[in-house]
């Protein structure tokens, strides 16, 4: 039976994968770089401003929107989802499957992804609502305020109830699992603590969080992301000083295999830049998570003058997620010859840590995964809480959590390949409804940013009228 429901889902993943998602998501990323004028590139400074200009500032409690989070801390929550195990594991498969060329198509992807994500972060701000005193928002909220009047109501709620039931059972159950697996998997290897230890004190210390709603998740994805961001990049610095006289090969043969695999790996290896481009575009879309519609539910939230500003922060996200963190896995791999050792999946960078920092590279790289995990365990459960609020009005929440948290300790107790393989799955039945919002939401999209272009070329302060609707719930 278990056969039979592998063998199943992985013909459904190569068909959306490698025919089907991969090109609407590389072509969706191109339509609005060209569509908006590439904001990814002419507005990235203005993001980084927008973000971090302002982060030490004081702010008086009255000048706060208790209903939202600031756009750092918005950011932070949307990031803590990002990096995780795929900038870890999901870079490592990229280049043992792809060679050194799928780099350079996970950069591509990356610059096209920020146009994306810019569009998705626009929308979930247009079409906030408010709940219980807290703006909450994403795709299953701008599929059915913004496509209602175009597709009609009952077309509207079957794509957005179709979004918002793949993603719970995609990020908040099955996603989460893989998640704690792979904690469970670093932990055990290189402290020696047992799995179901593992799986009961990740569940524990999810809870305390979770039980606080989005402010205490924000509150600690604030502090927490920079840090192991910055602790990761570190450690990539570290290499490349060590393995210096390695680096200017290394682009080489990034950039030769990128168009020409063979050239640098030979016949014998059997890559091809078919293989280069597939797998560092998909593993790239997994990690940033661009398209897919999972990280608007947290720029949603975030209090902001203009919805364009938090569709900034997002590419900024993409920014910091793929060309820093994947980066830094990718050198930290490729400096050290990891992917030559016949190694796979979390194990090549693992290696490359110990190649790197001697024995203790193994105890070091199971921390920085442990709060990539952690924290995309996290955001991850704060998305599926939006949908189970969009779903049922606020009604069974508790039974939510504790599924999340029953999944947690399962993760860890056993392989999950066929689960990473039906997460797969159901991330693609969540990115096909947000694509078709995307693209017929492309006029309302446009319109916000030549709005924002417009009052930027007027000086004076930004402003914007968010039609807020007032979503009634059940406790």
């Amino acid at each position: 039976m278990e056969k039979i429901l592998s063998d199943l889902v992985s013909t459904i993943n190569f068909v959306l994968w490698d025919y089907l998602l991969i090109y609407a998501l590389l072509g969706i990323g191109l339509f609005f770089s060209i569509y908006l004028g590439v904001p990814q590139l002419t507005k990235l400074g203005a993001a980084f401003k927008s973000v971090f200009g302002g982060l030490f500032a004081k702010k008086d409690a009255a000048d706060k929107d208790h209903k939202s989070l600031s756009q750092f801390q918005a950011l932070a929550v949307a990031v803590s989802a990002q990096i995780g195990t795929g900038n870890v594991a999901g870079v490592a498969t990229a280049i043992t499957a792809g060679g050194p060329g799928a780099i350079f198509w996970m950069w591509f992807s990356a610059v096209l992804g920020m146009s994306t994500i810019f569009a998705e972060a626009l929308l979930a701000q247009k079409y906030r609502v408010v709940s219980h005193g807290k703006y909450i928002g994403g795709p299953a909220f701008y599929i059915t305020h913004g496509l209602t009047p175009k597709i009609g109501r009952s077309a509207a709620r079957f794509l957005s109830g179709g979004f918002s039931i793949a993603l719970i059972i995609a990020l908040g159950f099955i996603g989460n699992a893989t998640q704690s697996n792979s904690i469970s998997s670093a932990v055990t290897v290189a402290f020696n603590i047992p799995p179901l230890a593992v799986g009961i004190g990740l569940a524990v210390l999810a809870g305390l969080i979770i039980v606080g709603g989005v402010d205490r998740i924000a509150k600690i994805t604030q502090f927490v992301v920079p840090f192991m961001a910055i602790i990761y990049i570190i450690c990539a610095i570290v290499i490349l000083f060590k393995f210096s006289s390695h680096i200017a090969p290394m682009f080489n043969h990034i950039f030769t295999a990128a168009f020409n695999p063979q050239a640098v790996l030979g016949g014998a290896a059997g890559i091809g830049m078919r293989e280069a481009v597939r797998f560092g575009v998909a593993r790239g879309l997994f990690s940033n998570e661009a398209g897919m519609g999972s990280t608007p539910h947290a720029h949603a939230t975030a209090d902001v003058q203009h919805p364009v500003q938090q569709g900034m922060a997002a590419f900024v996200g993409v920014f910091i997620d793929t060309l820093l963190v994947c980066t830094a896995t990718a050198l930290i791999i490729l400096l050290t010859d990891a992917d030559k050792l016949g190694l796979q999946g979390a194990a090549v960078t693992q290696q490359a840590f110990v190649i790197a920092f001697g024995s203790g590279g193994a105890q070091l790289l199971a921390v920085c995964l442990t709060f990539f995990a952690f924290t995309t365990i996290i955001g991850w459960y704060y998305f599926g809480e939006s949908n189970i609020r969009f779903l049922f009005h606020g009604r069974h929440l508790a039974v939510y959590r504790t599924l999340v948290l029953l999944a947690i300790v399962l993760g860890t107790l056993g392989k999950v390949d066929v689960v990473w393989s039906l997460s797969d799955m159901f991330n693609g039945f969540m990115v096909i409804p947000n694509l078709i919002a995307l693209f017929l939401l492309r006029k309302e999209i446009r319109a916000v940013y030549d709005d924002y272009l417009a009052q930027k070329k007027a000086g004076g302060a930004l402003s914007y009228h968010y039609e807020f609707h007032e979503y009634h719930e059940q406790q």
